[in-house]
């Protein structure tokens, strides 16, 4: 029986990792300052987003832990799947919001993740003080 050799971490996981999350909280935040109604967000594809962003907490949370506490195999295929999903989720999402709705929401992204802090990618990771990065 051959032995699989050991999962590698690609080295820009992480920053990948974190560059999905803050793009998603741009997003988030960009739709929070707007005056949609919960009509006209599409709810189906918002949840999508949202559980790409909780596969994206985990993935940092895992990072950080123990190598031998994890199935590393699993973790890299499910976000690296995760990852590759994003931009045709988001794009999905954005076409299925009201025509002119789109532009605004195009700059207020844009605003916001300019504004971003990067230790953000870190809200709501488990152990992680977002005040010590």
């Amino acid at each position: 029986m051959a032995r699989r050799s050991p999962a590698e971490i690609p080295v820009n996981l992480r920053a990948r990792l974190e560059a999905a999350r803050l793009d998603l909280l741009a997003l988030f935040r960009a739709l929070d300052r707007m005056d949609l109604s919960p009509a006209e967000i599409p709810q189906r594809l918002i949840r999508q987003l949202f559980e790409l962003d909780a596969g994206y907490v985990e993935a940092l949370w895992a990072l950080d832990q123990p190598s031998a506490s994890r199935d590393l195999r699993a973790m890299l295929r499910d976000t690296l799947a995760a990852l590759e999903q994003l931009p045709e989720a988001c794009a999905r999402f954005r076409n299925n919001l009201p025509r002119s709705a789109r532009p605004t929401l195009a700059l207020l992204e844009i605003t916001v993740r300019n504004a971003l802090d990067p230790v953000e990618a870190y809200n709501m990771v488990p152990g992680r003080d977002p005040q010590n990065g």
